[in-house]
């Protein structure tokens, strides 16, 4: 191997180790004195409830492990966002997970907290998944309130899906394992069913303090909203379980019981590892976001086999399109070319670029896999459109506007995995987070932001000194280089996976080597959700 791939290596290894790093923090919750709190009360902690519910034998995915990073630090932070949320199965059933975490806040709602939980219920109702519910809440955080409560992607969102997902006949089973308050006590009761464990488990509008304010009640919690109080005279929860353990077993005998899904119909045959070494994705993908490689051989070490059929391969190069499969299931692939290269009329083509030619092979290629049922994955690293007269002249906003309607109506689920630059329209036109990715992860090599920090940073110089000087102040050479330095590593701080991870743009954060797996899932996932909307572009420019 050469230095160049050593080098890119050990860097790409290097930051796969920093994200593993920074999740294992993110897995200890609350830390070692929360979680010694919970067990002392005879809880299991939110990760082991999860880990006795799921199948030992099958994946789990999480998402947004990374949700709330490095926010909320004046509250004392809220890692994971105080909820645990993925896909993972069941007694064989492919389900989606959501387990409050009591050791951080004692599970309180913050508005990150709300977005995730949302997000879990949007990918349960997309795919048409089971959803189990952990609950375990003193619910919203007050001094915050304003940031959760009232708005319309805010926390009674939940419960209005609550009762779409019922309508609609999505499973929906709640374990109510510890407090449950106020308007978080819907979640469990607007479930289909609700199991309560003894002792530790209570839901109840008003807990003893506020009943005694507001109508001079004195009142015990168990009393007020226990487990035998609930199953025995209010008749709201359905069965009453000693521990957390019985409460989970529980859970797993019920879904060994419903009934199959429903089969989209997507394709899979026997899965095949890629004959190319995936290792050797860490050395093709270089140190810096502006150096070319051939996006092709990232392609290579997904696909089953190393088998990919490309599209027409030398028309439109800067966008690769093809077919092949992961893990057995048959995927079109849309892949930005980060290599520079010329089109037939001998034209040199930068690399990551979106051209008039390639965003109309883009699109025709999109309207064939709508045509034949096939499923779509996005692998970004697109620094835009291309720009200046001679695009301009050549109808680049028609043929972007063409793609971008192409990936807007698409009826076939969509997956994005962001390996390099997200910028721009690029991101829109590459099915990024606003136009419905099924799953949309990133690699730590990712960067998402309207443009390139270099670019960005000089922009917004021009308007800070232009600002300074339009009230009288006269900026110095030495001084404009230090605010421009100022901006670039502000900006730059924005433009990483892990802001963007923080604040659930993306599902998360993963290894280039767990790409096959995520992938796999969301079709999976996908696959229990038959398609019936109509593909239909609209009006199209041509």
């Amino acid at each position: 191997m050469s230095l160049e791939f050593n080098q890119n290596e050990d860097r790409n290894k290097l930051a796969v180790s920093r994200l593993k790093s920074r999740l294992r923090k993110v897995y200890a919750g609350g830390g070692k004195k929360a979680a010694e709190k919970q067990q002392a009360k005879g809880k299991m902690l939110a990760r082991e409830r999860i880990q006795h519910l799921l199948d030992d034998d099958r994946p789990w995915l999480e998402i947004g492990a990374l949700a709330a990073l490095e926010m909320y630090e004046e509250a004392g932070g809220c890692p994971s966002a105080g909820v645990i949320t993925g896909i993972g199965y069941i007694s064989g059933r492919q389900c989606v997970v959501v387990a409050n975490d009591a050791t951080v806040k004692a599970g309180a709602w913050f508005p990150m907290t709300a977005k995730k939980n949302l997000r879990a219920q949007e990918i349960a109702m997309e795919n048409r998944l089971p959803i189990i519910y952990l609950v375990d809440s003193a619910g919203v955080y007050l001094p915050m309130q304003d940031e959760i409560f009232p708005d319309k992607e805010h926390f009674g969102r939940i419960f209005r899906n609550n009762a779409r997902m019922s309508s609609e006949g999505i499973v929906q089973i709640a374990a109510i394992m510890g407090a449950c308050v106020a308007g978080g006590a819907y979640l469990p009761i607007m479930s289909d069913e609700a199991m309560i464990v003894e002792g530790t488990g209570s839901v109840f509008l008003a807990g003893s303090y506020l009943v005694k304010s507001a109508i001079g009640e004195s009142v015990d919690n168990e009393t007020l909203g226990g487990a035998t109080m609930h199953c025995e005279i209010s008749g709201v929860t359905d069965y009453k379980h000693p521990d957390d353990q019985a409460c989970l077993n529980a859970i797993r005998n019920v879904m060994n019981m419903i009934g199959r899904p429903e089969d989209a119909g997507f394709d899979r045959i026997k899965p095949a590892l890629p004959e190319r070494d995936m290792r050797e994705i860490y050395g093709i993908l270089p140190d810096s976001r502006e150096k070319p490689y051939d996006m092709k051989e990232i392609i290579l070490r997904l696909t089953d086999g190393s088998q990919f059929e490309e599209y027409k391969a030398q028309y439109g190069q800067s966008i690769i399109c093809g077919l092949g499969r992961i893990d057995g299931w048959a995927v079109g692939i849309v892949a930005n070319q980060r290599k520079a290269v010329k089109n037939g009329k001998g034209e040199l083509q930068l690399g990551g670029v979106i051209y008039s030619d390639a965003a109309d092979k883009a699109t025709r290629f999109i309207l064939n896999c709508n045509q034949k049922k096939i499923p779509l994955v996005f692998l970004q690293d697109v620094t835009g459109f291309m720009v200046g007269s001679r695009a301009e002249q050549g109808g680049i906003i028609k043929d972007g506007a063409k793609m971008v309607n192409a990936v807007a109506n698409s009826v076939v689920p969509k997956i994005t995995i962001i390996i390099g630059n997200s910028y721009g329209a690029g991101n829109y036109a590459m099915c990024g987070k606003a136009y419905d990715p099924r799953l949309i992860y990133a690699w730590p090599s990712a960067r998402i932001a309207v443009m390139g920090g270099a670019q960005a940073a000089r922009t917004l110089l021009q308007i800070q000194t232009a600002s300074l000087r339009a009230a009288g102040r006269n900026i110095e050479p030495k001084e404009e280089e230090s605010l421009l330095q100022e901006i670039t590593a502000q900006y730059e701080k924005q433009t990483t996976p892990y802001y963007a991870a923080a604040r659930l743009w993306i599902d998360g954060i993963i290894d280039p080597l767990d790409t096959r797996q995520v992938i796999s899932m969301g079709i999976a996932a996908a696959n229990q959700s038959p398609i019936k909307r109509p593909f239909n572009v609209g009006v199209i420019q041509t």
